[in-house]
């Protein structure tokens, strides 16, 4: 049992992936920010052990070989059709999809857009994305947990904040991270331009200037994996969710913070594979 690091070529971009089993139905993993495919290796050796294959990518701004300049090259259409390319150059007709944080964001979209293609869903951390923005415009908890994006959007600012003092910023956020893990991170946000490639997640999906449009119902199944600490995160976004879901939907509610597999690693390997055997199969 191991998790293996390969590169691959989608497009125009190559991607550092992170792999683990060679059988079995796929799942495909989105990490969020500041984080890489490094935080899902607990979840992939469990997921091997279950009979599943899995693939994880340091996603674009955090490859060094997937890092463009341009914040339009952030949109999420353009990530999206990323998550897609990773399937298809692995050979993954179908596939169960899981996304933390941004992943989890972006994994709302990419199940949204291709249902066909997504066996099951599992989001961690981020509520459906239409409930999570209107809780940004009309709940003041959100919107005050939310006022960091306004920074992170700031560019140049935020960059010279986060490597101030030796990453000083950077490495206070890894706070329920092994040692281990933050070196890994460590390697990649160290990287001539990493750091502007992940913000511009912010800059590029999130920002003012273009307005993301609204994605409309689910109709796979999902689970949604919240704890209730959660320091960018709050109740509103989560209670709006299950309105926009058509089809099964189950709320796995953690008392713990925003990094779920740091914190509850066991509850969230235990969800997340009752969730994928509830619906493998054809």
């Amino acid at each position: 049992m191991s998790v293996s690091t390969s590169e691959l070529s989608i497009g125009r971009y190559t991607f550092d992936v992170r792999r683990a089993g060679d059988q079995g139905e796929a799942v495909i993993l989105l990490h969020g920010f500041p984080e890489t495919s490094h935080m899902w290796v607990p979840l992939m050796a469990a997921l091997e052990t279950a009979g599943y294959q899995s693939a994880a990518a340091d996603q674009r701004g955090y490859s060094q070989g997937a890092r463009p300049a341009d914040v339009s090259d952030y949109a999420y259409s353009e990530l999206a059709a990323d998550v897609i390319g990773l399937a298809d150059a692995l050979g993954y007709q179908r596939f169960h999809l899981i996304g933390h944080d941004h992943g989890a964001g972006l994994g709302w979209l990419v199940t949204r857009l291709y249902s066909d293609r997504v066996i099951s869903w599992t989001a961690m951390s981020v509520p459906h994305i239409d409930a999570f923005g209107q809780a940004i415009a009309s709940d003041s908890e959100q919107s005050e947990k939310s006022q960091y994006i306004q920074f992170f959007q700031q560019q140049g600012a935020a960059e010279a904040a986060f490597a101030e003092d030796d990453y000083a910023l950077l490495k206070s956020v890894w706070d329920k991270s092994g040692e281990a893990q933050v070196q890994e991170y460590m390697r990649v946000f160290q990287q001539d331009g990493a750091l502007t490639g992940a913000l511009n997640w912010y800059r590029g999906s999130m920002s003012a200037d273009s307005p993301r449009q609204p994605i409309g119902m689910i109709t796979n199944p999902t689970l949604m994996i919240w704890g209730n600490q959660d320091q960018a995160i709050g109740r509103t976004g989560i209670d709006a969710t299950p309105a926009l879901i058509s089809g099964y939907y189950r709320l796995v509610e953690l008392d713990v913070g925003h990094w779920l597999i740091q914190e509850a690693e066991g509850p969230v390997v235990d969800a997340v594979l009752t969730h994928l055997k509830t619906f493998s199969g054809p």
